[in-house]
This record gives structure tokens, C-alpha cells and sequence, in this order.
């Protein structure tokens, strides 16, 4: 069942009910963070770098997007698109390294590296300069610092849960 496209392919009953309960878990486990108000670490990003292993950049995009738009609602926050483009841009990172690849440290590295200096620490802190009317050199150090501490923590992470027999077994059974 695998192609050499990029994931958007024909979706089965039993795909359209994992996406959906991929991106309820996101939603989920998205609002847990461990840490400081300045260090937080959230495990959302295990899930999204998930979906996007097993359905590639196109569908981890789309409930990613859907995840931010419904995330935001629920929380009653004010929505602004830009974190919605963070979003796709980070599942479709993850998608395109990991979407019918072997999980390998280089590709882990590699693809963390790009969400964490161009999506977290640049993007997500114009978005935030333009929410809070901030100075975005004033926040990016910050930003910076945060990425630095949190971005090693979340490659072992992926690696780990990625390369997990218990990952292997559910891939296996939800891609057959």
C-alpha cells in the first residue's frame, strides 16, 4: 500500500478513524506540558511526527490544521492562521522525512533542527510579535534559548517512540 507519493492517497474506513483519533490525541496531550512558564515542553509534537510517519506531509497536514483550528476554539483563545501555518509546516517537515523512511537518528536530527529554528523559533515568534505587539529581537533570544534546552529532548524522544516494538506492532496492524 505504500507509494512513492507524498500521502495523499485513497483513505480507508479504518485510516480516516486512526487520523481522527491521532488528531483527538494531539488535542489531548497537546495541553500537557512539563516545565517553567519560559521552558515548556509539550508531547503534541509525538503525535503529529506519528500521523505523518504513517500517512505522510498531505493528511498529517490537513489534521494538523483541523487540530489547530479546533484547539484554539476549544480553548477559547483567540485564533490566529499563522499558528495554523506553523502547524502544517511542522507535520509537513516530519512528512517528508519520515513518510516511508526508516527512522534514523540523521533524519530525526535533521528534521527537528528545521521545525525548531524556522518554525519555533522564527515563525512561532513573528506570529507571537504580531499577537502581542512584542519586538520580535527582544523575544527571539528567548525563543532561542528554549529550542536549545527542549530540541535534544524531543529528537530522543521521536527516535525512541519511532523505533519502539510497540510502534512497530501498531504500524504494522494499522498499515497491513
Amino acid at each position: 500500500m505504500k507509494s512513492l507519493s507524498l500521502g495523499f492517497r485513497k483513505l480507508r474506513v479504518l485510516d480516516i478513524v486512526v487520523l481522527g483519533v491521532l488528531m483527538a490525541l494531539a488535542l489531548v496531550v497537546g495541553r500537557f506540558t512539563v516545565g517553567t512558564s519560559v521552558i515548556r515542553l509539550s508531547f503534541g509534537f509525538v503525535i503529529t511526527a506519528i500521523a505523518s510517519y504513517l500517512y505522510g506531509p498531505l493528511w498529517s497536514s490537513t489534521i494538523a490544521a483541523l487540530g489547530d483550528i479546533i484547539g484554539t476554539v476549544i480553548s477559547g483563545n483567540i485564533y490566529f492562521p499563522g499558528f495554523t501555518i506553523s502547524a502544517i509546516l511542522g507535520a509537513t517537515i516530519y512528512g517528508l522525512f519520515f513518510y516511508n523512511q526508516q527512522i534514523t537518528w540523521k533524519r530525526v536530527i535533521i528534521s527537528q533542527l528545521i521545525i525548531a529554528v524556522f518554525v519555533n523559533a522564527i515563525l512561532n515568534t513573528l506570529w507571537l510579535t504580531i499577537l502581542v505587539k512584542t519586538p520580535f529581537w527582544g523575544l527571539l533570544p528567548i525563543r532561542i534559548f528554549k529550542e536549545i534546552i527542549v530540541t535534544p529532548i524531543q529528537m530522543a524522544i521521536l527516535y525512541f517512540v519511532l523505533n519502539s516494538k510497540q510502534f512497530e506492532i501498531i504500524k504494522n496492524r494499522l498499515l497491513g
